[in-house]
């Protein structure tokens, strides 16, 4: 570890000690295998002995904390790659490319996500006193961060909670009180409070997004979702494409596209009726589509994904 990567004040080995005993936590919740483990409704631990394929998967808003290994996120042509150093905030929902790309079975990949509450976010903005951010540039709708002792603590008290599960409905929503409290007054707060000001450019685009996925297998006009989040096109477009990497159109496709795949491995739908059920009216584009976006046309992409173990973990971690 360098020394721009030890927190003021934070001796190196206190960090790593409690990196050690979030990764003994994790290690003994997940210990059945590679697939994620949902201990509450908005924490999740993950394990991987082996580095994995690249899946496609959507993003909530969440902190993303690894504390053993590695993983690399694509989010349109940008690459972000994080360890037990850095954190990963998702500010909205995104559509992302993912693989562990540290892990063995004597050190086994091991990290957690936890879902971001950003009415959370926005009453403690106003109760912290914490300032607006500055209207800036739009830019992507995630970001690295350094993770510091802090947010470790608060972190590790969390996840011992589940060893008293009595306490966890009056004491869980406090500290993740904190852990959002120190997310936004860490290096990468700025970002967070954006997206969760009320009124901004990044609301509005979360505000469209919710929509696109309540309503993916509709007929999409683009100025008219505009309208909805009371944006002008052009400007509705510009910061669209430059928080997600993606157009509307794209996104609304990659929505229907992933959920098609859902249907047809875990509903065992055929590819013409999940395609119709997502609103493709030709199975022809449908199925042109569905291979340039997974690699394989439907019925041998989903063949191949029933043959692996863990499919449904693939899709949905």
């Amino acid at each position: 570890m360098t020394e721009q990567e030890k927190p003021t004040g934070t001796p190196a080995g206190a960090l790593e000690d409690v990196r050690a005993t979030l990764a003994a936590r994790i290690a003994r919740w997940t210990a059945a295998g590679d697939s994620p483990v949902a201990v509450t409704p908005a924490l999740t631990f993950f394990r991987r002995e082996a580095p994995s394929e690249p899946a496609s998967c959507l993003y909530p808003p969440s902190l993303a904390l690894i504390v053993q290994g590695a993983k690399r996120v694509r989010l349109g042509s940008d690459a972000y790659i994080y360890d037990a150093r850095r954190f990963l905030i998702t500010s909205l929902d995104l559509p992302v490319v993912a693989d562990v790309i540290e892990a063995t079975p004597r050190t086994p990949y091991l990290g957690l996500a936890l879902k971001l509450d950003l009415r959370m976010v926005t009453e403690l903005m106003v109760d912290g006193s914490l300032p607006p951010p500055r209207e800036q540039p739009a830019c992507r709708g995630m970001v690295l961060g350094q993770a510091t002792r802090p947010l470790l603590d608060a972190v590790l008290r969390l996840v011992d909670l589940l060893d008293t599960p009595d306490d966890l409905p009056v004491l869980a929503p406090l500290i993740e009180r904190e852990i959002v409290y120190r997310l936004l007054t860490g290096d990468q707060g700025a970002r967070l409070r954006q997206i969760a000001s009320v009124g901004s450019q990044s609301h509005r685009i979360a505000r469209a997004i919710d929509w696109l996925k309540a309503h993916y297998a509709r007929p999409l006009r683009v100025d008219d979702l505009a309208a909805h989040v009371q944006m002008s096109a052009s400007s509705f477009h510009h910061h669209f494409r430059a928080l997600t990497a993606m157009s509307p159109l794209q996104f609304q496709k990659w929505l229907r596209l992933t959920e098609a795949r859902r249907l047809m491995l875990a509903e065992r739908l055929e590819a013409s009726t999940a395609a119709f059920r997502v609103g493709y009216e030709s199975p022809s584009q449908f199925s042109r589509e569905y291979s340039r976006l997974f690699g394989a046309p439907p019925a041998r992409d989903v063949a191949g994904l029933r043959q692996e173990t863990g499919a449904a973990a693939v899709i949905g971690a």
